[in-house]
């Protein structure tokens, strides 16, 4: 049970900050052995994060006549890693990519890139100046988010900064843009535990729900709190020092 407690709390930390929740939940997993780290609480972690990001944002959602605009461009940006993304686990590449030097190596470069990032200037809001354009942009940023420490919320971030986004809207994008992924990814696991005809539900994944719950609607709500009043710095320095503890382990 602390293993599931343990991972539903790294979960719902790293998934909505610029960290990259997948390369912390295969580092964690691997060096504790954790046994628990299976397909049914992958399923129920991301499910967790989902259910916070849909509670967080429940007013704008409901009101979806009046943001329509928005949600369709948010479903448009998330094909390109929708697509990209399927082809990859059919073609069993993403199992490749889920190793050490890859998280150390892009843990240390997409934490540069996003200290660069939050260097540009700030011109635009996400109430009037999110087009189509930015749309494929950030979409198409997104896609990197499929190799293991790139981090989608911080490559997301990353794009809508670069496109001269604040921090605060930077953040508000890649918080809704982690909706259609989240759907997708545990809609997913359900279908492939189908498959395997192993759809067993225990308490385990009540307590992982809960918990990947608890810890993401906190981080998102302090994570936006912060953007406001402090630069991105604190997580590139923290990207750099993990990737480089990790590609030292490893030699």
């Amino acid at each position: 049970m602390l293993e599931v407690i343990f991972l539903s709390v790294v979960q719902g930390i790293t998934e909505f900050l610029p960290v990259s929740s997948s390369a912390h939940l295969i580092l964690i997993s691997n060096y504790f052995n954790f046994e628990n780290q299976n397909l049914t609480i992958d399923m129920s972690l991301h499910a967790g994060s989902l259910f916070a990001i849909l509670y967080y944002f429940k007013s704008e959602l409901l009101n979806f006549k009046k943001n329509k605009n928005l949600y369709t461009k948010i479903l448009i940006a998330s094909v390109p890693t929708l697509i990209v993304g399927y082809f990859l686990v059919k073609l069993n590449i993403i199992e490749q990519l889920r190793n050490y030097k890859v998280i150390g190596f892009t843990t240390i470069i997409f934490g540069i890139l996003l200290y660069f990032a939050d260097k540009a200037p700030i011109s635009k809001k996400i109430t009037n100046t999110f087009n189509f354009r930015s749309t494929i942009v950030i979409g198409l940023y997104q896609v990197l988010s499929l190799v293991p420490g790139v981090s989608r919320s911080g490559i997301t971030i990353s794009a809508a900064r670069i496109l001269n986004y604040n921090r605060e809207d930077s953040a508000k994008i890649s918080f809704l843009l982690s909706i259609p992924i989240l759907v997708v990814i545990t809609i997913f696991n359900i279908f492939s535990l189908y498959e395997m005809n192993n759809f067993s539900f225990s308490i385990l994944n009540i307590i992982s729900i809960f918990f990947s719950f608890i810890l993401s609607l906190t981080t998102i709500k302090y994570f936006l709190s912060y953007v406001k009043k402090f630069s991105l710095n604190v997580f590139v320095i923290y990207r750099i020092i993990l990737g480089a503890i990790i590609l030292l382990l490893i030699k």
